[in-house]
């Protein structure tokens, strides 16, 4: 089974090798990685050409991270998708051939495991566990989805069912799997496999403006997709992120 891993870059020099690093190591067989590089000005794509294992490097102006997203889609050519953002790092070297034991095992069209942020300093601190051993679809209208960067999907979902949505600026990853694992009833199956350890960051984390902004288009995809919910129900879920802080390490 080939596996087409999509990584988006921009100024990216402090934290790309380790992921490229990652992915080279993997140690299932057929991996095809795509960078998709928004015209960087630093030693990014310095770095990216100096590993041998990449497939394809596209450096351009884009319109955002989900336009850059769709453009590593049309490139892709394996049987099964997944997403690694360049400050992440896959867990181990085997989390692609589990991944792929998965879908031959469970005979699903997707795939996800768990994630935890760690902190820039000590990549083996953990700060939060992402668990989604308790996930269902109707947690999307509390704002609950899948951890993006565990989800893996047969490519051809993405031609069944449309690509993401370049007009949203946060939540484009969650719309996209409410569509799939909800709307369109992709069939999927949880591992139970910590997958991607995550640097704190990235767009829908930071400031309250930036948190608000991705409620709203957290309401706004549910609600395109026939799913009933509120700013104040989807806030609630903060609350639980306490809990997964103090119980940082293990599943809640």
């Amino acid at each position: 089974m080939k596996i087409s891993i999509i990584t988006v870059t921009k100024n990216s020099t402090s934290t790309v090798r380790g992921t490229l690093e990652s992915v080279a190591g993997q140690t299932h067989p057929d991996i095809e990685h795509i960078i998709i590089d928004g015209a960087s000005t630093d030693d990014t794509l310095y770095i990216v050409k100096s590993f041998q294992h990449v497939a394809q490097v596209i450096s351009e102006q884009d319109k955002g991270m989900y336009d850059a997203l769709n453009k590593g889609l049309k490139f892709a050519n394996g049987e099964v998708v997944g997403i690694l953002h360049s400050d992440d790092i896959y867990h181990d070297d085997t989390i692609i051939e589990k991944v792929v034991e998965g879908f031959e095992k469970h005979k699903v069209d997707s795939v996800f495991g768990d994630i935890r942020f760690v902190t820039p300093n000590n990549r083996n601190k953990t700060q939060r566990y992402y668990s989604s051993a308790h996930w269902h679809p109707g947690k999307f209208g509390r704002g609950y989805m899948p951890p993006h960067p565990s989800f893996f999907v047969k490519r051809e979902m993405y031609e069944n069912y449309g690509y993401f949505k370049p007009d949203y600026k946060i939540a484009a990853d969650y719309e996209l799997l409410i569509r799939f694992l909800y709307t369109n009833k992709v069939t999927y199956k949880y591992l139970d496999l910590l997958m991607v350890d995550m640097l704190p960051g990235g767009l829908s984390n930071g400031t309250p403006y930036k948190r608000y902004i991705l409620n709203k288009e957290i309401v706004r995809g549910c609600r395109e997709n026939g799913i009933n919910t509120s700013l104040f129900k989807v806030s609630l879920k903060y609350f639980a992120k306490v809990f997964e802080y103090i119980n940082n390490g293990r599943k809640r």
